[in-house]
């Protein structure tokens, strides 16, 4: 990678392990940020399945502090998490060989750990989080079956790192499939050399999903949507107080490291042929990147419906190529 070093000291500057550090230590710990109730998923939303309910249940009794204030912080972000995580599970099933995952900024890497126990070997899993305290959530069940734990932010995993070390060498030859969690908008709006450095990692024809939250086009759309997000769903699980606390002290500095779809689209555009949008709630989506149109064809016809009420999405085209979406919203 060109420019390494430069990166890497960009990401040393960057909020996430400096000034919003002791936000995310605090959470991560349950010493702040809770919630006023457990969140928990909206199974009406969800298709009724076995393996769903299985998923939804191992989830739930593998969350964290920090999870606890997530999902209680982005609409139907949970319901999607679970979708997302059944998805993955059946894609692992039309596989010849282990399907190896890495979850970077998924705080105590409740997904990744609970894909592994399900799975029963057919996924291996590696999160990553700065904060020794999701860590210690991680552990707080016992050490998990095929799930490992990196402590450190995601640009300091190096594939020295993963190759040095022998815990994680079986991870050394790269992932099948990589989900970054609102982690890129902590460091920096550097999409384009975020993605190429975290590549790094993925395997030839491998599947990378961003689920990031967005600059609108519209100013006045992006504040209507944090409105609705803040007084019609985080009001649930928050005191007035504390959503106007932290959007003080967390989101005005994660609002300057966020980007807009466009530019999204042409950091993505660089390194895969194939993007498209699988999820919108408000300011945020998610969105599957490949340069394997069958892999990525794959996973996404293992996805349902979005499970999540029809006024918090604004972006209904989904599995649309992430450039026609683009190329289509300017013409407007």
């Amino acid at each position: 990678m060109r420019g390494l070093d430069d990166f890497l000291a960009e990401c040393d500057r960057g909020p996430r392990i400096n000034e919003l550090k002791g936000f995310f230590a605090a959470t991560a710990a349950g010493q702040s940020g809770m919630p006023i109730r457990r969140p928990s998923v909206d199974t009406r939303l969800l298709p009724s399945d076995a393996l769903l309910r299985g998923l939804v249940g191992l989830h739930a009794a593998r969350q964290g502090f920090f999870d606890q204030h997530y999902h209680g912080s982005i609409p139907y972000r949970l319901e999607e998490e679970c979708r997302m995580a059944y998805a993955v599970l059946k894609y692992a099933r039309y596989r010849q060989t282990p399907l190896s995952l890495y979850s970077l900024g998924t705080a105590e890497g409740t997904m990744a750990r609970t894909l592994s126990e399900l799975s029963s070997g057919k996924i291996r899993s590696l999160s990553c989080s700065p904060n020794a305290e999701n860590y210690k959530c991680f552990m707080a069940y016992g050490e998990p079956p095929d799930a490992d734990f990196f402590v450190g932010p995601f640009h300091r995993l190096t594939k020295d790192v993963l190759s040095s070390d022998v815990r994680l060498a079986k991870f050394a030859s790269g992932f099948d499939l990589i989900l970054e969690d609102t982690t890129f908008q902590m460091y920096s709006p550097n999409r384009a050399k975020q993605i190429e450095f975290v590549s790094q990692h993925l395997k030839e024809g491998g599947i990378f999903v961003f689920v990031e939250k967005f600059r609108a086009v519209d100013d006045n759309d992006y504040a209507r949507r944090e409105w609705q997000k803040d007084f019609g769903f985080k009001a649930r699980y928050f005191p007035q107080d504390e959503i106007e606390k932290k959007k003080a002290a967390v989101l005005t500095t994660m609002f300057n490291n966020e980007v807009t779809l466009q530019e999204m689209s042409r950091a993505v555009g660089t390194h895969f042929n194939h993007c498209v949008m699988t999820w919108n709630s408000g300011n945020f989506c998610s969105l599957a990147a490949s340069n394997s149109r069958e892999n990525l064809n794959l996973y996404l016809s293992q996805m349902g419906d979005p499970a999540i009420p029809n006024e918090y999405v604004y972006e209904a085209e989904l599995h649309r190529s992430l450039t026609d979406y683009v190329a289509a919203m300017q013409q407007k």
